[in-house]
């Protein structure tokens, strides 16, 4: 099997790479990047001997279809991890996601390629009034409307080993007064590492569906915190903020900054109440399980 792996630098995407290579001595992993920095990544991953000639970098526009339709020979399997949380001017919902989708499905109109995953958003829809999982809802339909077979696969947060989202609730689970806006919505973490199992099964399957995918536990931002707290020996007071002051806030800062540190968007995932029941997925997927949220979190904290 020969995989193409677009945002091949993201967490998903390293970790994704080992799994594929030893998963059989032949198979091929192309990893598309789209900057110096993010080939750096990729070709730090630590490979055994034999796996490192198997993987080649490639760095190119996600909306350049010659260029994409290049890397894409002779590979029979693409996972498309591009996609966004926060927009700014120079970096926008369309881009990353339809228009990305849209030279995607171009590029491999006539290509070797059978199958398609592509990394989405719980919540994600066309109609969505939030503007990221409207843009992600519209992205699966151009994906879907391809002549491909598409896995579809949803998550919510995702905590993986040296990730942002871990590092921040590790973070937040620090602090003595930990603040948080509506820290009663519901969190449904899933393990990378899971989610990395899942796109290789969904690939070897050439599953064609969209589905939902969440972790074994439901519970609140709140409860999420201090149960990173008692995996780290802390005790924080968690202060819930009103979500309408961090979307004034956010509002403030699209309207003043090019690239705002968080957008009312952006907070609007983030604030969304995950109640995933996953079994439909599982069993799609052929997969038995998926890690708990204690072996999860001590694994993914920040120490």
């Amino acid at each position: 099997m020969r995989w193409l792996i677009t945002g091949a630098n993201g967490n998903l995407g390293r970790q994704l790479i080992p799994q594929l290579l030893q998963a059989d001595d032949h198979s091929e992993v192309v990893a598309v990047v789209r900057s110096a920095s993010a080939r750096a990544a990729v070709e730090g991953i630590v490979l055994e001997d034999t796996q490192r000639p198997r993987l080649s970098v490639v760095e190119l526009d996600y909306v350049d279809v010659a260029a994409i339709k290049a890397a894409a020979e002779g590979c029979s399997h693409v996972v498309h991890l591009v996609g966004i949380l926060k927009a700014s001017k120079t970096a926008t919902y369309q881009a990353a996601h339809e228009d990305s989708c849209t030279a995607l499905v171009s590029a491999l109109q006539d290509s070797s390629v059978e199958h398609i995953s592509y990394m989405s958003i719980v919540g994600s829809r066309p109609d969505s009034k939030n503007a990221c999982l409207a843009s992600k809802g519209r992205a699966e339909q151009i994906l879907a409307a391809s002549k491909h077979s598409v896995a579809v696969l949803r998550v919510p947060m995702v905590l993986g080993e040296g990730d942002y989202a871990s590092f921040a609730l590790s973070k937040s689970a620090r602090k003595s007064v930990a603040f948080g806006f509506r820290t009663s919505s519901l969190e449904q973490p899933i393990y990378a590492s899971d989610v990395v199992s899942a796109i290789f099964q969904a690939g070897q399957l050439q599953v064609d569906a969209a589905l939902d995918l969440g972790g074994p536990e439901i519970l609140s931002r709140r409860a999420l915190i201090l149960r990173a707290g008692q995996v780290l020996g802390t005790q924080p007071r968690v202060v819930s903020l009103p979500i309408g002051l961090g979307m004034a806030m956010a509002g403030l800062f699209e309207a003043l900054l090019g690239n705002p540190p968080v957008t009312q968007a952006m907070l609007g995932v983030l604030d969304h109440d995950d109640n995933v029941d996953s079994q439909s997925a599982l069993t799609a997927l052929q997969m038995e399980g998926l890690t708990d949220l204690d072996t999860m979190l001590d694994a993914c904290l920040v120490r």
